[in-house]
């Protein structure tokens, strides 16, 4: 039987277990012995259901394939199966339906033979495909691929070279993955915009750029209509420490709609406030651009206060934020400060019944007070509550000296200083984490050699245990290497580093200059981005932790209360 043909899966489910009971009504006769088969087809992801990466159709592709295979040798396709979207590398195999069905065919003893395009359409795996294909083969199923012929097993030699060439498959998978997935990154790193819906702030524009198929692309630019919201956005996000809610209202009230005429909601304010793309950099899954000044909108050192605000202000850093939740009262202090003595938060009270004032009106008596001894009754040492304009002067007084210091020092003195310390530390990051990398890459040689010893039956752990470990520590050697190499980066960018100590200095000299006539919103956010936490004691001493720029820059500054 020369002809290729394929039975449909509602006869197929008819067909008795055993070959010799086949009746010429389904078409088959006794020739078919050892010569039914099934396929697998698969891509990985929805966009390769139609087309790959040549523009071909893809499945179609696999399918013409694996019938002229099968016509050339000789055998009749009962059936087959199609997986769409489902990728190997991230789906296992009992998480498979597809492959299940199948598996539970080869139980039954429905087909003789699985016929796949490249053995990579079974799975990705490396730790996984080469024992499902074994399950196959052990199970009296023969597995075939058309471009790679039949997967055997029938010795130790076998089993040897079948592991190492899918782990060798399965690097070469994953560097053409890489190269699929970086492709778009590739062109984001070199400055250009990739696609996607247009950031607010932002339009598009055909520049005179084009592809490989000679089409018009578009390209991003600032719409200086738009830019000065986001502008706005910003400065009341990091200034006046508004929350999303908070600018979104605003923005309703005065009437000012988004792009698309509607009102503003909370969570598009937060896509802004993280958007990369607003400092100058387009990004595209983990590639990102260098700074295109032409597409920045909002300063680095904005959009970097912008982030920690946010960080702080998360639920998982709830018992450590030094940046208050909300703008709302009269307190300098919220958020970062703490009982010197029990360690709890400092919280706000407020009581109507103070000294009494020369018009006979009790005059509202606000204090910080220990949540330990006011909510949870439990021993401390310390003050029930200290009075907010004793203690919010006192802070007053250290952010004065604070802008006093960097004016009174010279500002090549302060970034020469600061520019030390920065590389110093720097230096220390690549050290530690070219030792963790060396580490990570002898391991994964020891357990490469393991794995060989258990091929070969030589090995106390098992093939899959060691194949399940080899993977995890190739991933943690590409992580590593990536680390030392951002670090060695970093290190490298002399000039930026000192243009970001520049911006963080004249940062310093601007707050100076508007401290003292700012609002009380304006002033609490300049404090919480330079005193990361106040520890009060009994009789109003003080133990202030700067921010780490204000260390940087004030070296060697002591200032008690």
């Amino acid at each position: 039987m020369n002809k290729t043909s394929v039975i449909p899966y509602s006869v197929l489910s008819k067909l008795p277990d055993s070959i010799s009971d086949i009746t010429p009504d389904y078409g088959v006769d006794s020739l078919l012995v050892g010569k039914r088969v099934w396929c697998l087809y698969r891509v990985s992801t929805n966009q390769q259901v139609d087309h790959d990466e040549k523009n071909e159709a893809d499945i179609p592709m696999q399918r013409k394939a694996c019938h002229r295979f099968a016509e050339k040798m000789g055998w009749a396709i009962l059936h087959e199966e199609q997986e769409e979207g489902v990728s190997g590398h991230k789906v296992r195999a009992e998480n498979r339906d597809k492959l299940q069905i199948i598996k539970e065919a080869a139980k039954q003893k429905k087909f003789d033979i699985l016929l796949v395009f490249m053995f990579d359409r079974i799975g990705r795996i490396a730790d996984e495909t080469p024992f499902v294909v074994e399950w196959f083969v052990k199970n009296g199923i023969r597995v075939w691929s058309t471009k790679e012929g039949e997967q055997r097993f029938d010795s130790h030699t076998d089993k040897l070279t079948n592991y190492i060439r899918f782990w060798q498959a399965d690097g070469e998978s994953e560097k053409t993955s890489i190269r699929t997935s970086t492709r778009m990154g590739q062109i984001v790193e070199d400055g250009f915009y990739t696609g996607g819906s247009c950031p607010y702030g932002y339009k598009l524009v055909r520049q005179g750029r084009v592809n490989k198929r000679g089409h018009e692309l578009y390209d991003l630019v600032i719409d200086e209509d738009e830019a000065p919201l986001v502008r706005m956005i910003f400065e009341k996000y990091v200034e006046e420490g508004r929350g999303a809610q908070s600018i979104a209202n605003l923005l309703n009230s005065l009437n000012v709609k988004n792009r698309s005429g509607h009102n503003w909601h909370p969570s598009s304010i937060r896509g802004m406030i993280k958007n990369i793309t607003y400092i100058g950099i387009l990004r595209s899954g983990e590639s990102r651009s260098q700074v295109l000044p032409h597409l920045r909108i909002i300063d680095e050192q904005i959009f970097g206060a912008a982030q920690e605000i946010t960080k702080q202000r998360s639920k998982k850093h709830e018992d450590t934020r030094h940046v208050p939740m909300n703008i709302k009262g009269q307190s300098l202090l919220a958020g970062n400060v703490f009982c010197g003595h029990c360690g709890a938060r400092l919280s706000l009270t407020t009581n109507g019944k103070g000294r009494p004032r020369s018009d006979g009106m009790d005059a509202v008596r606000v204090r910080y007070v220990c949540q330990t001894k006011t909510r949870k009754h439990e021993p401390c040492g310390g003050q029930t509550g200290y009075t907010l304009h004793i203690l919010d002067s006192m802070i007053e007084d250290i952010v004065h000296e604070i802008f006093r210091r960097v004016r009174c020092l010279s500002k090549s003195e302060v970034l020469g200083a600061s520019y030390a310390a920065k590389m110093s530390e720097q230096k220390a990051i690549i050290r530690k984490a070219q030792r963790e990398y060396q580490k990570a890459e002898n391991d994964l040689k020891g357990l490469r050699n393991e794995v060989v010893k258990a091929v070969n039956g030589e090995s106390a752990f098992p093939l899959d245990l060691l194949s399940s470990l080899v993977k995890e520590m190739e991933q943690k050697c590409v992580k590593l290497q990536e680390t030392y190499q951002t670090a060695q980066a970093e290190a490298n960018k002399n000039d930026m580093l000192m243009d970001e100590l520049r911006t963080t200095y004249n940062q310093f000299i601007s707050w100076s200059n508007i401290y003292d006539t700012a609002n009380i919103q304006t002033k609490k956010m300049i404090v919480c981005q330079l005193i990361e936490r106040v520890d009060v004691f009994r009789g109003y001493e003080l133990k202030v932790k700067f921010s780490i720029s204000v260390e940087q820059f004030i070296l060697g500054l002591d200032i008690s209360a």
